[in-house]
């Protein structure tokens, strides 16, 4: 077990989720007084050659502020509404931090900015934490600004397998911020028996009770995966794409699918509108815990489910690059780390975090959602990276059936 870190403001940290377990379960046990949290994430094309364009002039030697733009609940949050790890990190800095809730999916919050990314200027964000898709797309393009690893000398901590990205080898544009996996939920008490493959959403009695996501990877890479497709390899073409779009067109046209979206999914599930969906791995407990009782549960089908990564990175407008490197290398801490993972349910990237995890709450230490083994993994596929041909031609593909859904 890793002894406490020497750094004060760490110290404090561990003790602080130590007394008070800043954990979904410890808000699911106080949901119905109360508390509420929710963890929610997720996931546009990839675009053409990068632009020439100059990044922001950094001020943040003098300039002690910054925004942190990311997805809705995505952070520890307390029955205060506070975040204690942000909260901790401004109190040692001294840099005031802005959390922004601004990412719905990658497709919006992209169209919302993506006229100022192509003149190089400032977004009102200094760090955004988008899909690694996306983030590709954005890397591309020239939007974003390179890293300076110096100031992140806790990249150390980044897990092996996450080091050398196709879209980003070795890491000088991105950072992980969380992964997970996209697979199966449903209503324990209206569906006592579970959901075990995809197929088992287009039951006569789920009619209209069915989400899915609007992120293409990951409900088009569930049904692919139950089609006997890799989609991790580079087998596959338009043909099996195009198959599971004529399965996912087949099922909204006959009303099985109710709604197809981002994060506001969760609130079909609570309402009752939907009772079964595919959804995003971190989400579940979440859910559970606003409205107070274990009501809905979580599975990678038995063909497989998708895994993703979601990245901090820095857009070229940002006058304060500096200071958001500061705050990427503070949640690379693996106390800082576990403490974010025991709340989100997602997958932390940081190595020593498992270990840090047993301080804080022991019961996390085997949570296949946060610390998957070999077993857990090799249920969970990366949907392969596309062409821009491709990207163009299925996006546009699985738009049409969002407009019919």
């Amino acid at each position: 077990m890793r002894s406490l870190p020497e750094d004060p403001m760490i110290r404090e940290l561990v003790t602080r989720a130590r007394a008070s377990v800043v954990t979904r379960r410890a808000v699911l046990s106080t949901a119905a007084a109360g508390g509420a949290a929710a963890a929610l994430a997720a996931c546009a094309p990839i675009g053409s050659a990068a632009k020439t364009l100059k990044a922001g002039k950094d001020h943040s030697s003098t300039v002690k502020s910054m925004t942190w733009a990311n997805w809705p609940l995505y952070l520890d949050q307390d029955d205060k509404k506070k975040y204690p790890t942000l909260e901790a990190f401004q109190k040692q800095t001294g840099i005031s931090v802005k959390y922004d809730i601004a990412v719905e999916d990658n497709d919006a919050y992209y169209a919302k900015v993506k006229d100022q990314l192509a003149l190089g200027q400032d977004i009102g964000a200094d760090t955004v934490c988008l899909t690694d898709w996306m983030v590709s797309r954005w890397i591309q393009l020239g939007y974003t600004q390179k890293l300076d690893h110096a100031n992140i000398p806790n990249i150390k901590n980044l897990t092996t397998s996450l080091q050398n990205p196709d879209f980003d080898p070795g890491r000088n544009h991105s950072v992980p911020w969380q992964s997970g996996f996209a697979g199966l939920c449903w209503n324990k008490e209206l569906l006592p028996k579970g959901l075990k493959q995809v197929s088992d959403l287009w039951a006569p009695e789920l009619k209209g009770k069915v989400g899915a996501l609007s992120e293409m990877r990951d409900t088009i890479g569930l049904i692919m995966l139950e089609q006997g497709v890799d989609i991790s390899g580079k087998s596959w073409g338009d043909k099996e794409f195009t198959a599971a779009i004529d399965e996912l067109t087949k099922q909204v046209g006959s009303g099985q699918i109710r709604n197809i979206k981002g994060n506001s999914y969760a609130d079909d599930l609570k309402s009752g509108d939907t009772i079964a969906a595919i959804v995003w791995s971190g989400d579940v407990e979440g859910i559970n815990a606003t409205i107070g009782k274990n009501k809905f549960a979580f599975a990678l089908p038995e063909t497989g489910g998708t895994l993703w990564s979601d990245n901090f990175l820095i857009p070229i407008g940002s006058q304060e690059k500096a200071n958001a490197e500061k705050l990427i290398n503070y949640y690379y801490e693996p106390e800082v780390a576990a403490t974010v993972a025991a709340y989100v349910n997602y997958i932390t990237p940081v190595e020593g975090a498992k270990e840090a995890m047993q301080k804080i709450d022991p019961t996390y230490v085997d949570d296949q959602l946060i610390f998957p083994n070999a077993d857990t993994l090799k249920q969970a596929h990366l949907f392969r990276t596309l062409t821009n041909a491709e990207q163009n031609k299925y996006n546009s593909q699985f738009q049409g059936v969002l407009l019919g859904a």
